[in-house]
């Protein structure tokens, strides 16, 4: 009786956890049980290039990134920008600052934290909150971050829970790659892992996306 509260707990705070982060806007066009096609809206990305196997890059990747979301950043309005930073202004352009009013501020998280493999090396990157565009996103004080932002894009998604480990990942993979074959639609990227939990989430509460465009 106890086990059963407290798991009900358990899937309620990680339920709760979910629905207060941002996702990626996109509309479904098409459904088949754990598929999806997508159309992503265009957004903005911080993204870096990391080495090493997937759990290993997961790491290095989501430190460095969550250091630059967490405040290791220069604001585009702070009175100590670097100099020769280019800024296309917009107007309004509106910060929160840290009540010490100090040039940097945190950014709030999103889901998911994206890793693609790409010439040896993993590329993490998070989504950056709606509010924000290229321009008005704080510069990164870490120049091996980099802000860069994507195109609307269609996406064929294959979800799953558990840990996505690399030989599931590749199963998983392969398994959305064969239905995109079914129906004669022809994969134009490079496959993605999206996660879109923190790492103390049980394993069958995640939720994992194998991604590819089309």
């Amino acid at each position: 009786m106890k086990l059963g509260i407290l798991c009900g707990l358990l899937i309620l705070l990680f339920a709760s956890v979910a629905m207060a982060i941002e996702e990626p806007r996109y509309t479904v066009t098409d459904k088949s049980g754990a598929f999806e096609l997508r159309a992503y809206a265009p957004r903005v990305v911080a993204e870096t290039l990391v080495d090493g196997s997937l759990d290993d890059a997961s790491s290095a990747g989501f430190r460095r990134i969550a250091d630059y979301i967490f405040g290791n950043n220069t604001s585009r309005t702070g009175a100590n920008n670097k100099n020769g930073e280019k800024i296309s202004m917009t107007a309004p352009v509106t910060m929160t600052a840290k009540p010490d009013k100090s040039p940097s501020e945190k950014i709030s998280m999103t889901a998911p934290v994206t890793m693609q493999q790409s010439a040896g090396q993993w590329r993490m990157y998070f989504v950056m909150p709606s509010q924000y565009t290229l321009s008005t996103l704080p510069t990164p004080n870490n120049l091996a971050v980099t802000l860069r932002e994507l195109p609307e894009t269609r996406m064929a998604v294959l979800r799953f829970s558990g840990l996505a480990g690399e030989d599931k990942t590749a199963t998983k993979t392969a398994e959305l790659l064969a239905w995109l074959k079914s129906k004669n639609i022809t994969p134009t990227g490079t496959p993605e892992l999206a996660r879109y939990n923190p790492p103390w989430t049980l394993p069958f509460l995640r939720r994992n996306e194998v991604m590819v465009a089309y």
